[in-house]
């Protein structure tokens, strides 16, 4: 107990820069009100603001500096977005504090996590959050259904299976943020619209790189690295176009995690100050592993000073859980949708 208290009183430093920030944030709210009034009293603009934002950010990293992209993106934004995954997925609902859930999704994640038949793991772990899952029985034998297609995709594929997800995964946040909430408007598609233009325009060749910056990467990791690890031997120009679009979507999958989701998921529709924010955060996870999150974040960037490479791979071994967390998150949405969205 004492040493809890430690911890969380350790966290009183970061709640008073906080404050700092919020002191700035309000001067800055006092000059520009005239303008953005609409966006801080309704979500639905604020939230197709920032996902455009993401999507267009996004997009000019893939065309401006991809590899450097792909490099940093996970030394960066890595480890938030996973504590960003355990908390709107796990400790949000309250899926923490009840065994059936450890026993039927976490063991197999933590099994997938290793690396031990890792698909098909992450496929059981999804067949748990079928069974925990509150809701219609004809939603869960449909997604039971599509699982079991799944299964049988896997093992005709084997371990390209693998490779396929872990495009696929970028998309899957997308597609969680969007069953989230209800979506009314013409605005809540903006952000859709613009992911679905800038996939289709790398992929069919339509936007291509800056031509002196396109091979720019870091040399601990080449661009042929990118392409014999994300391609599975596909030829020119496909296979730098997956490279790139990875490169887009993984950017676009952080900035939905980081920015769109934590919007949606408030209980309010307008913006909280920052200390309110982080006070929140631990709240819903606990001052230890809030500082856990922050060791290894500073563990991880300290790695990639040091050597780049090691600490992106490191990172990956780390994460390997979260695609399938995402998956059985997925399940659980579309089985008990109403209860999600209201929490």
């Amino acid at each position: 107990m004492i040493i809890l208290q430690c911890v969380a009183a350790s966290i009183s430093p970061i709640v008073q820069a906080c404050r700092g920030l919020d002191y700035l944030r309000v001067r800055v709210l006092k000059v520009l009100s005239p303008w953005i009034k609409p966006f801080i009293r309704r979500r639905e603009l604020r939230v197709a603001m920032f996902g455009s934002m993401v999507v267009l950010l996004a997009l000019a990293g893939t065309l401006v500096f991809p590899f450097w992209l792909l490099a940093l993106g996970p030394i960066l934004w890595g480890i938030p977005h996973l504590v960003s995954d355990l908390r709107y997925l796990v400790f949000k609902p309250g899926w923490q504090r009840q065994q059936p859930f450890w026993f039927l999704v976490g063991v197999p994640l933590v099994v997938a996590g290793v690396g031990y038949h890792t698909m098909m793991i992450g496929l059981v772990a999804t067949l748990g959050a079928v069974i925990v899952a509150r809701g219609q029985w004809s939603r869960k034998c449909a997604v039971t259904l599509l699982v079991a297609a799944m299964g049988l995709a896997v093992w005709l594929l084997g371990d390209l299976s693998q490779l396929i997800f872990a495009h696929l995964h970028n998309f899957i946040a997308v597609a969680l943020w969007w069953f989230w909430r209800p979506r009314t408007g013409w605005c809540a598609a903006a952000m859709p619209a613009l992911f679905l233009m800038g996939t289709l325009a790398i992929l069919f060749g339509w936007l291509v790189p800056v031509t002196h910056l396109a091979w720019l990467a870091p040399a601990s990791l080449p661009v042929s690295g990118y392409l014999e690890t994300m391609t599975a031997g596909l030829a020119e120009p496909w296979a730098m176009r997956m490279v790139l679009l990875f490169a887009f979507a993984q950017a676009v999958h952080y900035g939905v995690w980081l920015r769109l989701i934590p919007e949606d998921a408030r209980a309010q529709p307008t913006p909280r100050p920052f200390a309110a924010t982080f006070r929140m955060l631990q709240q819903d996870m606990g001052a230890v592993v809030l500082w856990v999150a922050m060791i290894l974040s500073a563990g991880l960037a300290v790695w990639a000073v040091v050597d780049l490479a090691e600490a992106r791979a490191g990172y990956l071994r780390l994460a390997l859980f979260h695609g399938y967390l995402e998956l059985a998150a997925c399940a659980i949405l579309f089985i008990q949708r109403p209860t999600i969205s209201a929490s």
